[in-house]
């Protein structure tokens, strides 16, 4: 029998899975890493972290499934986006890695915009410059840590370092490369615009491939290292949303996927490409060869409720640890008490900021139209239709981009509750699903080393062999009209409060 294996490297730790070539996990192991953060609003990790927990998790797959490495055919790996790793000419770490989350680059973010222009920036990479993305970090190191960049011989993203240390070679691929802000989106390879604005030579970044694409194998330094067998293929792989795109089997024109993680993402694939000018979506390479997809991002989604219930649910969650319960179940109970609308409560979930449509990080969080008669029943509610709002404003973005979207798959662990995706599904007006695999990323970068590989003909017809639904959720008719109405309303607040947003920033 055949196998193939997927490798996340996440934010808060690397999962490995080992699965059949029907799409069947045969073992999994995760371990974690912690987060550095040595000022106010930064971000780091250590990269060996990544490589030691991608070590240990490959030889307690390998151990726990008993399958000779052999008969492993493909690996893939997928990896948090954006984040900056330096090495030496000899390939050691210069620094620990600034990530995707990390904020401190403001002020070089202001200096791409002045250096390659606004709308420049947006025509080659498909985005306006961002605190998150990596060639604003670059910039950063080179100016204030000139010694470091003086060094400086090799670039890559996180999970990219991992593929390095797994097979010698400095690759990348399309998806992941997007968000550097270094790639040529529309024309799928290093711009030389963006490379020179920033001082740096195209000989630093790694080879581009496309995602399915064989670009390495495990060297024989990988092999003693993991167990797995020498000249074993590895994909390109993709970022952690390409990935999950291709895991959940959103990889043609009229599907989409909403995540409600800790932020919120709606994604949907486009044989074209799409670009939104005022910058309020991210436009990346697919892992599809010759596709794109368009991505819009909430900062506070699953957030949301996970505040909510840190600080004002203690009670909830004493109960659940002795019932033996999932707490957000328990939340759901409450919630579903409440009418839709939470009797003239709104919510806006900009406990972050936030990135779409608004791109405004003076954006705050707010509860509107509170009254002497809302419970914290209605405050609970209030908070999971708010984050709903928020993601049909990445929907109607993606409309008005002339990206038609026929059905939804929800993600992430505020996808595991069926009432969030009544309201997903009322809000949108379109039928919600769910997928039976909970790999996601794991499980898209499998079927990528298994196109590679020719386990599978094309990207599409492994998500068609692999990735299995569940029944769909569809919107009723009279919620959809009443969501409307209140939608609309909750629309109207965040013009309403702009300036006072940015007044009391000020402050």
């Amino acid at each position: 029998m055949s196998y193939l294996l997927g490798i996340d490297l996440g934010t808060s730790g690397t999962k490995t899975v080992l699965f059949d070539t029907d799409g069947n996990v045969v073992a999994s192991s995760t371990v974690g890493y912690p987060l550095i953060q040595r000022q106010n609003g930064w971000a780091e990790q250590r990269p060996d972290d990544w490589y030691d927990a991608a070590c240990q998790t490959i030889k307690s797959v390998l151990a726990k499934s008993a399958v000779d490495a052999a008969a492993i055919k493909g690996i893939g790996i997928s990896g948090q986006m954006h984040g900056l790793v330096m090495l030496d000419k000899k390939g050691n770490v210069l620094r620990d890695s600034i990530i995707w989350c990390d904020q401190r680059t403001e002020e070089e973010c202001r200096i791409i915009t002045e250096k390659v222009g606004a709308e420049k920036l947006i025509e080659i990479t498909a985005n306006p410059a961002l605190t998150g993305f990596t060639a604003s970090k670059i910039l950063w190191v080179q100016n204030h840590e000139p010694e470091i960049f003086e060094k400086c011989a090799h670039i890559l993203l996180p999970k990219d370092y991992l593929r390095y240390k797994l097979t010698g070679e400095f690759a990348t691929e399309v998806s992941d490369a997007s968000g550097m802000q270094l790639l040529d989106v529309p024309a799928r390879c290093w711009s030389p615009t963006m490379i020179s604005s920033l001082s740096l030579t195209e000989s630093m970044l790694p080879k581009v491939y496309e995602s399915f694409e064989i670009s390495s194998a495990v060297s024989e330094e990988g092999a003693r290292a993991t167990g797995l067998k020498c000249g074993t293929p590895v994909a390109g792989g993709a970022g952690d949303n390409a990935a999950a795109a291709v895991g959940t089997g959103t990889v043609r024109d009229g599907r989409a996927f909403c995540t409600l993680g800790t932020s919120g993402v709606v994604f949907a694939p486009t044989n074209d490409v799409r670009i939104d000018k005022k910058g309020r979506v991210h436009t990346f390479c697919s892992a599809v060869p010759g596709a794109w997809h368009v991505m819009g991002v909430t900062q506070a989604a699953g957030l949301s409720l996970q505040w909510f219930r840190n600080n004002f649910c203690s009670s909830e969650v004493e109960v659940a640890s002795l019932l033996q319960k999932d707490v957000y179940s328990i939340l759901d109970e409450e919630a579903s008490k409440i009418p839709i609308g939470s009797d003239r409560l709104l919510y806006l979930p900009y406990l972050m900021g936030e990135r779409t449509p608004h791109l405004d990080a003076n954006a705050r969080g707010a509860f509107i139209g509170l009254s002497a008669r809302h419970t914290k029943a209605h405050l609970l509610r209030s908070v999971m239709e708010g984050v709903a709002f928020s993601q049909r404003d990445s929907l109607e973005v993606l409309r008005e981009m002339g990206i038609s979207v026929s059905n939804v798959l929800a993600c992430g662990g505020g996808g595991s509750s069926a009432l969030w995706r009544q309201m997903l599904s009322d809000t949108f007006a379109l039928p919600v699903q769910t997928v039976r695999s909970k790999e996601g990323p794991a499980l898209g970068v499998a079927i990528l080393a298994g196109v590679g590989s020719g386990v599978y003909s094309s990207v599409e017809e492994g998500c068609d062999a692999v990735v299995k639904l569940n029944p769909a959720q569809n919107p009723d008719v009279e919620s959809q009209a009443l969501y409307e109405k209140y939608y609309q309303v909750y629309r109207s607040f965040y013009p309403a409060l702009k300036n006072g947003f940015s007044e009391l920033a000020k402050l």
